[in-house]
């Protein structure tokens, strides 16, 4: 294909001209008009209004030396421009000095090229902006696709991994005396202090917002391991034995091993099973070293963990069940300040005591209802027969 031929397009591409001189629009237009379609102004106010208006140029040949706006107050316009920032400019100007090629160029020309003009040359340069344009188009293009597939994979991913961690929850939930809402509840607590500490020297490093996002998809899984326990220990509305509660205490790891063979299943570590891993195994960690499964004390026990210590207590202390009755928020609040720096890490408490107000508005938008007791008191009494 040689330069007299017009490029291989369903379309013409358009080319804006713009010179304050009628003799120089003219002599463009001539040269121009049976290859492409021509736009022509005679101002910079015009040739922006023109270059934001469909067709948008696919080339604007823009002229530095007009009256009110100069070819370098245009192109440093176009450049501010979202819609218009790619259009390849080139200078067409009788300002030939090395010096004002090189501020066209910094500005965000395309080239440049000096009057009197060679129309073979003009032609050439023409063709081969506009080729470089559809190339650059080409692949802004391809990587726009690239990331909305990678956007919508990604909420796949999202929606995939709620799916896996509900219907995990879901499963131990058939089965605990605990209802769902607890689930629900204590996954915004933990949220709720995760961000209370995010920007605190000690928490900070580990609560990106990526982490506490995974933390609220977790956090449902940390009783997973109650599946585990026989019913006449799992259902009991009163206190344990010994024994019993020696049996009971085994949900950490069994709730840590189920979480572990569905990691196994899928080849691979994965973020939000570790750190499912982590709150199901150590929730019941003690920050004095006094709690299970491993008696783990202070910082030794996961961030994950002792998020989720504050939120299943907070939650075990204020719920209504079919057995008993709720505590009052200030005297959960009281139990939770007293357990600072034996059950509690005391940064934890301090910042919830801190967004206590926010764990009771959790509460209460997530209440458990009397018919919801009532239908999980019959689903256990028909589990238990």
């Amino acid at each position: 294909m040689t330069d007299s031929q017009p490029l291989d397009f369903t379309q013409k591409p358009t080319i804006l001209v713009v010179d304050d001189t009628p003799a120089n629009l003219s002599l463009m237009t001539s040269l121009l008009k049976g290859r492409y379609r021509v736009k022509v102004a005679n101002g910079g106010e015009k040739a922006l209004e023109l270059a934001r208006m469909a067709p948008m140029p696919d080339l604007i040949l823009l002229d530095i030396m007009m009256p009110g706006m100069s070819g370098y107050d245009v192109i440093k316009q176009l450049r501010a421009e979202v819609a218009t920032r790619h259009i390849p400019v080139v200078f067409l100007t009788a300002m030939s000095s090395t010096e004002d090629e090189t501020v066209g160029l910094e500005l965000g020309a395309a080239d440049y090229i000096t009057k009197p003009i060679t129309p073979a040359v003009v032609l050439a340069r023409v063709r081969t902006q506009l080729e470089n344009k559809a190339a650059a188009d080409f692949l802004r293009d391809q990587a726009s696709f690239l990331e909305n597939e990678v956007a919508s994979r990604t909420v796949e991913l999202g929606a995939l991994q709620d799916v896996t961690i509900l219907a995990m929850a879901s499963l131990a939930e058939t089965r605990d005396s605990d209802t769902g809402n607890h689930i629900r509840r204590t996954q915004h607590y933990v949220r709720v202090l995760a961000r209370q500490v995010q920007e605190h020297p000690r928490f900070g490093y580990f609560l990106d917002d990526a982490t506490i996002a995974l933390l609220f998809k977790s956090a449902p899984l940390h009783d997973i391991g109650k599946v585990g326990i026989p019913d006449r220990i799992l259902l009991k509305p009163g206190r344990f034995t010994p024994e019993e509660f020696e049996v009971m205490k085994t949900h950490t790891t069994l709730g840590r091993d189920a979480i572990a063979a569905a990691e196994k299943q899928l080849g691979k570590e994965v973020d939000f099973l570790r750190h499912a891993k982590d709150i199901a195994l150590y929730h019941q960690e003690k920050w004095d070293g006094s709690g299970y499964p491993e008696g783990l004390s202070g910082d030794a026990i996961p961030i994950s963990a002792r998020l989720m210590a504050v939120a299943d207590v907070y939650d075990a202390l204020i719920s209504r069940r079919v057995y008993k009755d709720g505590m009052p928020h200030e005297k959960a609040v009281d139990i939770i300040r007293e357990g600072r720096g034996t059950h509690f890490d005391p940064d934890l408490v301090d910042a919830f005591l801190d967004v206590q107000e926010e764990f009771r508005a959790v509460a209460q938008r997530y209440a458990d209802s009397d018919a919801e007791l009532h239908a999980k008191a019959a689903q256990m009494d028909r589990l238990k027969n």
